[in-house]
């Protein structure tokens, strides 16, 4: 890792300001699920972002093609590397796989804050195939079409939530820093049987 980005990640982890703009954004996110909202704009990826204010000793983080961003995590959060299976925040820098979304920890009906959040990078929020979200927090039913996301993965995360309150929580982060949360509680409907 550079000297600049070990600098980096260390103002990161001690930078309270912009962790609570993370956070208040992941909140909003998740509490209007479909409904962008905008991340603060700093010198890391936007979809790093809700790991480095999230992540902390005790929850593991698995990166998905983060490359060198894996040690300024690291650093800046001292949240274990775990296996994908085991981990609490998964990031996706590059596309998930299949069987790699299809592994990530769902927890139990008794341990449902063990699932995992999993961070998706998209291109964007738009333009893509167009899914329609109903359940808490949407007003009637919205129409979520991220660019980048394979849309064969959203039958995958309808069986990952079929066992409420077990299951996966999604964010998705856009290039320009937009953020969408899908909760587990939120139905994707795709057109198609899932």
């Amino acid at each position: 890792m550079t000297e600049t980005l070990t600098a980096t990640a260390l103002c990161a982890g001690l930078n309270p300001d912009l962790a609570q703009r993370v956070y208040r954004a992941i909140v909003d996110a998740f509490a209007r699920p479909g409904i962008p909202v905008t991340l603060p704009d700093t010198a890391f990826p936007p979809v790093l972002l809700p790991t480095l204010a999230l992540a902390d000793l005790e929850t593991g983080v698995h990166l998905l093609g983060a490359g060198e961003w894996d040690a300024v995590v690291a650093v800046a959060t001292a949240a274990p590397t775990v296996d994908l299976e085991d981990a609490r925040f998964v990031t996706a820098v590059r596309r998930p796989t299949a069987e790699e979304f299809g592994s990530v920890t769902v927890g139990t009906p008794l341990s449902p804050e063990s699932g995992a959040t999993v961070i998706c990078a998209v291109d964007a929020l738009t333009g893509g195939d167009t899914v329609e979200l109903t359940g808490p927090g949407v007003r009637g039913s919205v129409g979520f079409a991220p660019t980048g996301f394979d849309p064969a993965l959203w039958t995958v995360r309808n069986r990952l939530v079929a066992g409420f309150p077990a299951g996966i929580d999604l964010l998705f982060v856009a290039l320009d820093g937009g953020l969408v949360g899908l909760p587990r509680t939120t139905v994707v409907a795709t057109g198609k049987a899932n």
